[in-house]
């Protein structure tokens, strides 16, 4: 993408679409309930816990901490996804490399709260290798931190085919 395209805020039509719109997912594996906003190089969501919400345990009334992970890389996804639509791009797979600086304050996000999930682009290669400061809170309490590395390559099954032959 270049600097101008990055630039660009994404209107609020575009941002009250369905979550699927943005992101390479279906469901039942669509975890982010919806986008609240979108500023560059920046995406906010957001996660309702409900009985239904996949990974839902009902010891714990609610999800296990570490699905966090993977509200963390859907929301980086949903910013990929909204970059795309802004430039009228199609929707890429990217993959999720791995954490840095994780930290999970609570052990569950727990049924019938709805969490905000904020993502930040720190640094993004032409390659498609990418960090993003990534932030779940509640009521503005920090519930969860992490840096996450993610891949999006410009041609996945490119890129596939390349990875399986070597």
């Amino acid at each position: 993408m270049t600097e101008q395209q990055t630039k660009q805020i994404a209107p609020e039509t575009l941002l009250s679409q369905d979550i699927s719109a943005f992101v390479p997912h279906k469901a039942p594996m669509i975890l982010v309930t919806r986008i609240i906003k979108h500023q560059p190089d920046s995406l906010t969501t957001e996660v309702e816990i409900t009985e239904q919400s996949a990974y839902f345990n009902q010891q714990l009334n609610g999800v296990p901490n570490y699905v966090g992970i993977e509200y963390m890389a859907q929301s980086i996804a949903a910013l990929a996804g909204v970059e795309a639509h802004l430039i009228e791009d199609k929707i890429r797979v990217g993959f999720l490399l791995g954490t840095r600086k994780l930290s999970m304050m609570q052990p569950t996000y727990l049924l019938n709260n709805t969490y905000q999930v904020d993502v930040t682009r720190l640094y993004q290669e032409a390659s498609g290798l990418a960090v993003f400061d990534c932030q779940i809170t509640l009521d503005s309490e920090m519930i969860a931190s992490a840096n996450v590395n993610v891949f999006q390559p410009q041609d996945t099954q490119a890129y596939i085919n390349e990875t399986l032959s070597t």
